[in-house]
């Protein structure tokens, strides 16, 4: 198997054209020692050749300087398995070709033999910019090629003119300042004898103009407007895809219903089944849009200009532009926005931003706030909208002030200074985006539905049993389910809820999103010809305590909703942060304190309610 490593600078292409060489055949491991990760992949099989490719992390420099670079010159100067040296190919950026270059002159200096592929080729074309490739490849000693990552086109040149060269020597690269002012200037002159205009303002005319605006003095009530659409649009745009979906699960209840008769086997399919996991499933079209959202403000161009807009107000709290990104991917998942921090080289700033990243609300959060939104504000579509936005600014808020009260805290560090390339603004690929997204959604399903599924199981059997003396289902509070959760009532009864919900806020420490389908169960929850999300509503607004004040007011749902928005019940955040951070210790005091300041906020809450209102 010939192998390659694709190297280039961040936001190059490179991730695009080697999705265009691989196809789906390729998986992420983690470099050895190291929780970096990086992609391996076989070619297609469409092009019958036999090729590897692994595509490292995006890096300005051969001589690193931080984690993700350090990795991604160890994969190319190591030996690999036969004890022979990887052929590297190198993507540059076709609009920044002057900065772009610099690493081929690191790969001539350091003896590797490389091939050069220049993107945005279709860019290139489209403002008449000349690149004269017989002279660009004849300057590098080495074969360059166009690529145009909208349709692919190249690819098939590129693939039969790779070349392997073996037995070949290199030696480590020792690049110092003056090596780069040397490097940048004879890479002006050359391409200045190409008839290249590097200069040109036919590239960046537009982006000029739209950047004057949104990142001008309008810039922060740009952003504003643009986060808030995007959160809204979860209820907005998801409405009537999740109707249907309601609507699916209810009807394949009632036909369950009607043909089979009532059996232990019935209430098992109905009620622990179908009953828990549609009451997530009808979320899903919110996640889809979520990570598509996301995905939109990434390939139009948008997102690291939000990045170098907000570091002034980030640096306010500690952080800086670096961190946006990260914490900005906390709202799909905080499980890749941890790792995702391992760019941030300041080390008082990455401690930061990994423990502000669990209070960023991720997308396990939004079937709990969507079924607590629809208890306070019912139906209405808009304001639904508008709530579910401020629960993520309020997020922000909250995460502001935990990294403000921190960073007084932890030692100080260097002064980071942050150099981030802005694209220019392009048309995002929608093809693709959706089929990102339906990739995220999926590996969503599949992650939590599992997890899901066996707690809807278990809590169901544990309401099941013990049998009484007639061998019938006992009461609920007499279940094991009910025993338990009357233990723990007395914790939470200052929160205003019972220990139904106590059993749910225990269940979802497996995994946020089982705290619907558990109240789904504890509440005696059966889909009938009403929907499934409606119905656990109504009962919500119908249920007492013993005495028979209700457990559902504004005060104690306001408190749920506080306590999931601060809370950190997700293990398998705590397992990254001990291995991003190195510490047992930072992680489980992360872990304590997340959730008792969550506890105290939920109490305070309904307690300053029933004090007002009662």
């Amino acid at each position: 198997m010939k192998t390659y490593v694709l190297i280039g600078t961040p936001n190059s292409g490179k991730t695009t054209f080697y999705n265009w060489l691989t196809g789906s055949h390729f998986k992420t491991v983690n470099y050895p020692g190291s929780t970096v990760e990086y992609n391996v992949g076989d070619i297609s099989p469409d092009y019958g050749e036999k090729f590897k490719f692994i595509d490292t992390p995006g890096t300005y420099s051969l001589d690193p300087k931080g984690p993700d670079e350090e990795v991604t010159a160890s994969v190319l100067f190591e030996l690999d398995k036969e004890n022979k040296r990887k052929n590297v190919i190198l993507v540059v950026d076709g609009l920044h070709l002057g900065r772009s270059l610099v690493m081929a002159l690191q790969l001539k200096k350091a003896g590797f033999p490389f091939t050069v592929v220049v993107t945005m080729h279709d860019l290139l074309e489209k403002y008449k910019e000349r690149i004269d490739f017989s002279k660009l490849s004849a300057w590098l000693g080495a074969d360059v090629f166009p690529f145009n990552g909208q349709t692919g086109e190249g690819l098939k040149e590129i693939i039969d003119g790779l070349k392997i060269k073996e037995n070949f020597e290199v030696q480590k690269l020792n690049w110092t300042y003056l090596d780069q002012q040397q490097a940048r200037n004879s890479i002006r002159i050359a391409l200045n004898e190409m008839d290249r205009h590097e200069n040109s303002e036919s590239f960046f005319k537009t982006t000029h103009k739209v950047d004057a605006f949104i990142l001008g003095r309008w810039g922060y009530a740009f952003f504003f407007i643009i986060m808030t659409v995007l959160f809204a649009s979860l209820f907005w745009l998801a409405t009537p895809f999740a109707d249907g979906i309601e609507f699916l699960f209810a009807k394949a209840v009632v036909l369950l219903e009607a043909y089979f008769p009532a059996s232990q086997w019935r209430d098992f399919i109905t009620q622990a089944l179908l009953s828990g996991f549609s009451s997530v499933l009808v979320f899903v079209p919110q996640i889809f849009l979520l990570f598509f959202g996301l995905g939109v403000l990434e390939s139009s161009g948008y997102l690291p200009r939000a990045a170098a807009l907000i570091d002034h107000p980030l640096r306010k709290m500690g952080l800086g532009g670096r961190a946006f990104v990260p914490l900005l991917s906390g709202f799909a998942c905080a499980v890749p926005a941890l790792m995702a921090t391992r760019n941030i080289s300041s080390r008082k700033e990455r401690l930061l931003a990994m423990f502000v990243i669990p209070l960023m609300s991720c997308s396990a959060r939004v079937p709990v706030f969507g079924l607590l939104i629809a208890f306070l504000v019912g139906d209405n579509v808009l304001v639904s909208g508008l709530f579910m936005a401020l629960l993520y600014f309020a997020s922000l808020l909250i995460g502001a002030i935990a990294a403000l009260i921190l960073s007084r805290y932890l030692p100080e560090g260097k002064d980071q200074f942050f150099l981030m390339e802005l694209p220019i603004y392009r048309a995002p690929k929608w093809k693709q985006l959706v089929i990102h997204a339906l990739q995220k959604t999926k590996s969503y399903v599949v992650r939590a539905g599992p997890i899901i599924l066996f707690f809807s199981l278990v809590l169901w059997a544990g309401a099941q049993f013990p049998r009484n003396e007639m061998g019938h289902s006992p009461e609920l509070a007499q279940s094991y389910v009910g025993r338990l959760g009357h233990l723990m009532e007395p914790f939470f009864k200052p929160m205003g809820v019972d220990w139904r919900v106590g059993v749910g806020l225990i269940s979802a420490f497996a995994a946020r999103e089982v705290f619907v389908s558990t109240l789904a169960v504890t509440m005696k929850v059966t889909a009938d010809e009403e929907t499934q999300p409606k119905e656990l509503i109504e009962v919500m607004k119908s249920a007492t305590f013993t005495d028979g004040s209700k457990i559902f007011t504004y005060g104690s749902v306001l408190g749920l909703i506080i306590f999931f928005i601060v809370a950190l019940q997700c293990m398998s955040t705590v397992a990254v942060q001990i291995k991003e951070s190195g510490s047992v210790k930072l992680a489980l005091m992360q872990l304590a304190s997340l959730n008792l300041v969550a506890y105290v906020l939920a109490v305070a809450v309904n307690q300053t309610y029933c004090f007002l209102f009662k």
